[in-house]
């Protein structure tokens, strides 16, 4: 067969899966395997396979795959940003879960909007995915209603709730904003903030934390509180400030929706010579790899990222398989890690 790898195919038209058989020296059946499951066949028959089809140029056919088995190889992946790094580390979760396997991952992008999200999980669902992972469990109406009709497994990924399309996992944002303010509360600061750009649905939910938090200890103010619909940044975290300081300078801790706010803040404390934290006390939110780099280290709520990624990936191809897993809902919570930003305050 090494005689036969240094050959030129020269014919135009399109190469069959027969001929890739015929060079590696295998039956039809056993190529066709190849491309569907490849762990079925020995190494030596996958090597051959593999280089008589890069030889010849031999492309599947996953269209007529598809037709014949009502589904492709590839699950989609649908999250709201390719730039924040909270999303990187749940795909990058993803494809190192199906690394290996027979699958593929198609990814698309709804930049946090939901009637992106209805065109895009119908450009998905039209190519008959293997399986669907998507992110946050606010879709309208309408894509729920697309969801629930088709017969692929849908992980919802990054937050729990109680009506799950198939299967979810995440956590609860309320109780992990609730969490973050308990924990400022018991450092001794009264005067909290709230500072939170975008204001998607998660968001939402945690500052639905805090406000609910700051009630129960009659702390409320809405000076304290201060949004934007702009995009997060660390720019943005320390424009905010400057806007909080100016409604309420007796501010003496702040919670940010994510870590890039966090940093921000530090940055303007930082310049204005605000002593963090016997000034100010600072708790992001996801616990980026940054946050225990700052000088002073910055508190931060972790969210289990990658294992969310990884777990989703794995259930739906368990699914696939015909193994439904026993919990369709898999809570795998969050910790307050509490750094120099939020030591507790001096007497």
């Amino acid at each position: 067969m090494s005689a036969m790898m240094g050959r030129k195919r020269t014919k135009p038209e399109k190469v069959r899966l027969a001929e890739v058989a015929s060079l590696a020296g295998v039956s039809p059946i056993t190529a066709s395997r190849f491309f569907r499951t490849p762990e079925a066949l020995s190494i030596a028959k996958r090597v051959r396979v593999e280089s008589a089809a890069k030889e010849l140029g031999y492309v599947p056919n996953l269209a007529a795959r598809a037709l014949a088995s009502q589904r492709t190889e590839v699950i989609g992946v649908l999250i709201p940003s390719l730039t924040n790094n909270v999303f990187s580390d749940v795909l990058r979760a993803v494809y190192d879960a199906l690394d290996g396997s027979r699958y593929s991952i198609q990814l698309a992008n709804t930049r946090y909007s939901m009637l992106q999200e209805e065109k895009l999980l119908r450009l998905l669902l039209a190519q008959k995915p293997a399986g669907l992972i998507v992110t946050g469990i606010d879709q309208t109406a309408e894509s729920r209603s697309i969801m629930e009709s088709v017969d692929c497994p849908i992980v919802q990924i990054m937050e729990i709730g109680p009506n799950p399309i198939d299967m979810m996992i995440g956590f609860s944002h309320y109780q992990a904003g609730c969490a973050a303010i308990s924990h400022l509360l018991a450092q001794g600061f009264s005067r909290i903030g709230f500072l939170g750009a975008r204001m998607d649905p998660r968001v939402q939910r945690r500052f639905e934390g805090y406000q609910a938090i700051m009630k129960q200890a009659a702390l409320t103010d809405p000076r304290l509180v201060v949004t934007t619909s702009l995009p997060s940044s660390v720019t943005t975290g320390g424009a905010l400030l400057g806007d909080l300081l100016m409604r309420a300078p007796e501010v003496d801790a702040v919670f940010c929706a994510n870590d890039d706010l966090a940093l921000g803040v530090l940055f303007e404390c930082q310049r204005r010579r605000i002593s963090v934290p016997d000034q100010i006390a600072i708790v992001g939110f996801n616990d980026l790899e940054f946050m225990a780099s700052t000088v002073p280290t910055l508190t931060s709520v972790r969210t289990n990222r990658y294992e969310m990624g990884r777990n989703a990936a794995l259930m739906v191809v368990d699914c696939i398989e015909g193994r439904r897993p026993q919990q369709k809902v898999v809570d795998l919570g969050f910790n307050v890690m509490e750094r120099q930003s939020s030591l507790p305050r001096r007497p």
